[in-house]
C-alpha cells in the first residue's frame, strides 16, 4: 500500500474519532450546564444581582428557608395546577419545581372560568417537619395544604375557616405551641377592608377555634392594609403588611409584646425617588450566615407582578429595608446589590421564566 495513502486513511480515522469525541463532550456539557434564561438573568455573575430576581408574574410572593434550601409560592388565582413551588439555593436563581394543588376547590364552582378568583396571597411555612401553605379564597374562606416533601404530592386542601371576604392568611405557631391565623378582608365580598384580624387555631393548624380579634385598623393612615405575615423576634410579635394599594403602596411593620396588641406601627419601605413602584407585600427570609432579606413584588400592569429582593437589617428591633437614600428614615428599593451570603452553594438553579 502506498505510504501516503495509508497515512491519509489513518488521519481521516483520527479526524472522525476526534469529531465523535467532541460531539459527546458537547452533549455532556449540555446535560450538566444549568439552564440560564435568554430573556432575563438577575445574577450578574460577579457577586451581585439586579432586580427583579423573577421577571415574571409571581403575585403576592411568600418565601421561607429550610436548612440551606429556599422555597417560594405565590398567588395562582383560578389557574390549575395552582400554588407554584419555586426552589433556590442562593435566593437569586429560582426554579419552578412543583405545584401544591392540582385543582381549585370547589371543583364545580371553578368548572367555568372565574378570572382572578380563588387563590389569593398564600403564606408558606415549615413546622414540625412539614410544609404548610395557607391562602384565602374571597368567596369560600381560608384553605390549607401541607406535605413533608415539597417536591412530591401535597395533601388535599383543608377548609380551615369558612366565610366570605377572608383573604391573605398567614399561620403562626408561638413558642408554647399555640397556633394562630392572621388575615385580611376583601371589601368586594365582606363590605369592609383595611382591617387585620387574628384568630386562634388548634395546634394542628386545621381549624379556627374562636371568633377572631381585630388587631389593626388601617383606615386612618394605612388604607388597603392586607397581606399580613406574622413573625416573632426578641420577644416582639411582628406583622409585616402592605398598605396603600397594589401599584402605589408601601411596606408597613407592626410590632407588639402581646400577640393581640396594641401594635406600634412604622413604614419601612416606600418608592421614594426609586424607579420601583409599590415595593411591598412579601417575605422576610434569613440566611445561615445571619443575613436578613425581604422579598416583595412590583406591579407593572399587564406585565404582572415581578419579584424583587431587598437587603434588610434590624435597628432598635425594627426592620430596615432597602437603602434610605433621602434620609427620611424609610428605605427605598435597590436595583442592584451584593448577592446574599448563603454559604457554600451547590447545584445552582438558574432562573426559569
Amino acid at each position: 500500500m502506498n505510504l501516503k495513502f495509508k497515512n491519509l486513511k489513518i488521519n481521516k480515522k483520527h479526524i472522525i474519532l476526534s469529531l465523535f469525541a467532541l460531539s459527546i463532550n458537547q452533549l455532556d456539557a449540555q446535560k450538566t450546564k444549568p439552564y440560564v434564561s435568554e430573556v432575563w438573568v438577575s445574577d450578574l455573575g460577579n457577586g451581585n444581582y439586579k432586580n427583579p430576581v423573577l421577571y415574571s408574574d409571581y403575585s403576592d410572593p411568600d418565601a421561607i428557608r429550610v436548612g440551606d434550601d429556599y422555597y417560594m409560592t405565590a398567588s395562582s388565582f383560578n389557574e390549575a395546577p395552582g400554588l407554584p413551588i419555586l426552589h433556590s439555593k442562593d435566593m437569586v436563581n429560582w426554579k419552578l419545581v412543583n405545584y401544591a394543588i392540582q385543582d381549585v376547590l370547589p371543583k364545580e364552582h371553578f368548572s367555568v372560568p372565574r378570572r382572578g378568583d380563588a387563590v389569593w396571597a398564600p403564606s408558606i411555612r415549615f413546622h414540625k417537619g412539614e410544609f404548610y401553605i395557607y391562602w384565602g379564597d374571597p368567596d369560600f374562606g381560608i384553605y390549607m395544604v401541607k406535605t413533608k416533601n415539597p417536591l412530591g404530592k401535597w395533601d388535599e386542601p383543608v377548609l380551615v375557616m369558612e366565610g366570605k371576604g377572608l383573604i391573605d392568611s398567614c399561620p403562626f405557631w408561638d413558642d408554647n405551641g399555640d397556633a394562630y391565623l392572621v388575615h385580611g378582608w376583601a371589601g368586594s365580598r365582606a363590605g369592609v377592608k383595611s382591617i387585620l384580624t387574628l384568630n386562634k387555631m388548634n395546634s394542628e393548624g386545621t381549624k379556627v377555634l374562636y371568633k377572631g380579634v381585630h388587631v389593626f385598623d388601617g383606615h386612618d393612615a394605612h388604607p388597603t392594609v392586607e397581606g399580613p405575615k406574622m413573625y416573632k423576634r426578641n420577644g416582639y410579635y411582628y406583622i409585616f403588611a402592605p398598605a396603600g394599594g397594589v401599584a402605589t403602596g408601601w411596606q408597613l411593620i407592626l410590632r407588639s409584646k402581646n400577640i393581640y396588641g396594641p401594635y406600634e406601627e412604622k413604614i419601612v419601605l416606600e418608592q421614594g425617588k426609586a424607579k420601583i413602584n409599590g415595593p411591598h407585600q412579601g417575605a422576610w427570609v434569613d440566611t445561615p450566615k445571619g443575613e436578613d432579606w425581604f422579598y416583595h413584588f412590583q406591579d407593572v400592569d399587564a406585565g404582572g407582578r415581578l419579584v424583587h429582593l431587598q437587603p434588610m437589617k434590624w435597628e432598635k428591633d425594627w426592620p430596615v429595608m432597602g437603602i434610605d437614600t433621602d434620609k427620611n428614615g424609610i428605605g427605598e428599593p435597590v436595583l442592584t446589590y451584593k448577592k446574599p451570603n448563603v454559604g457554600k452553594v451547590s447545584n445552582r438553579n438558574a432562573c426559569r421564566i
